[in-house]
């Protein structure tokens, strides 16, 4: 692109005022997951009795909407970015309680909107507008004391969570959890609260444990690896072991044609045989660039809100991706978490496409600001 300064379009404005870098390793991103596409798209073929061609053609027709998407929605500014998580967020949660109501149970559980051949998970449309809002709250409960928002905070967390352990859906609980969690610590909140909050979640991990028989077999095989069944798990550790440093090549893995979720749940393991484990530390620094990336903005920001808000949505893909891959190498109970912008399916790529989009937008340089490199400091000045 070569646009003049001069130029005072929307477009324009938007490229000169933009984190390019950021923008380059999510594009990145987006390439290697359908490249992983072709690599997994067997496994899925096989799996769903469908040809290797609609598989491909499925994911690319994804990814279009997503990057217009991720565009679109990096062109707004703070306020209209929290207008959207509430229009999104209040949909989301509608859709959520309709499916855990007339949807039928798929693999246990109700998790997923079906629109004919199309489904649809609204769990994770809702992730990056909760984290917007619960910014928000925050932010309003420091700033005034006559506004309950750290009540309504705490509010929005527990109807959300309670909506996903309905569905049920422990892995993006705990992933909610974890995140808004680090938000509360970030915005300030006492220790005594976050103490508390630390001391609910175990209570609530164990009654999960007690109360869910699939939480207590995976928790049980991952603890005591021969009392259960770890076929997924062990196919993955294989996977890795057999790609090495350098991978078995492109379309030429074998372990990950036996693994039921290598284009989801566990495609990490088909990166580590195709391509290597270089490959695998590489896909990591991508991903811990835009994770600190995001931090090292929320870091120099001025306002309260978009510092918040810019933590929480880096937070939430920095902890998706490490569950993701501590689930791969064995190092977690499997949990079905995908791996941003990388597992195959639409909601998930969409559900990243609009985290990444309201990071975009909320670090683009405003009138005032100037971006500096000096003595490893990302900084902004006034």
């Amino acid at each position: 692109m070569d646009f003049n300064r001069t130029d005072v379009s929307a477009v324009s404005e938007w490229w000169w005022t933009v984190d390019k870098f950021l923008f380059a390793a999510v594009m990145v991103l987006m390439f290697t997951g359908f490249i992983l596409t072709l690599a997994a798209g067997p496994s899925v073929a096989l799996r769903f009795d469908k040809p290797l061609s609609s598989v491909l053609v499925r994911q690319l027709i994804f990814i279009g909407p997503a990057l217009c998407l991720l565009i679109g929605i990096s062109l707004l500014d703070s306020r209209n970015i929290r207008r959207l998580a509430l229009v999104v967020f209040a949909a989301s949660i509608a859709l959520m309680i309709f499916a855990i109501l007339f949807e039928q149970p798929r693999n246990g559980a109700t998790r997923w909107l079906w629109i004919g051949p199309i489904s649809l998970q609204p769990s994770e449309f809702a992730k990056p507008a909760f984290v917007i809002l619960s910014a928000w709250f925050f932010v309003q409960g420091t700033k005034r004391a006559d506004q309950p928002g750290h009540l309504m905070a705490i509010v929005l967390f527990s109807l959300f969570a309670a909506l996903l352990l309905l569905q049920p859906d422990l892995g993006q609980t705990i992933l909610v959890t974890l995140v808004w969690c680090a938000m509360f610590f970030m915005a300030g909140m006492a220790w005594f609260w976050l103490v508390g909050f630390g001391v609910v979640s175990i209570f609530g991990l164990i009654g999960a444990y007690v109360a869910m028989p699939h939480v207590t077999e995976r928790v049980n095989t991952f603890l005591y690896p021969g009392s259960g069944d770890r076929y997924q798990v062990d196919k993955s550790l294989e996977a890795i072991l057999s790609g090495g440093w350098l991978g078995r090549g492109p379309g030429e893995g074998i372990v990950i044609l036996k693994l039921p979720d290598a284009h989801t749940d566990f495609v990490f393991a088909v990166v580590a045989e195709e391509f290597g484990i270089i490959a695998c530390l590489i896909l990591v620094m991508i991903f811990a660039f835009i994770v600190l990336r995001g931090l090292k903005w929320a870091a120099n920001e001025s306002d309260p809100f978009v510092r918040l808000a810019t933590a929480g949505l880096s937070v939430l893909i920095g902890v998706q991706a490490g569950i993701h891959m501590a689930v791969n190498l064995g190092l977690a109970p499997a949990k079905g978490m995908t791996l941003p912008l990388i597992s195959y399916g639409g909601s998930s790529l969409m559900s990243v496409a609009i985290s990444i989009g309201m990071i975009l937008a909320l670090t683009r340089r405003r009138p005032g600001t100037s971006i500096q490199f000096s003595s490893g400091q990302f900084g902004v000045e006034a």
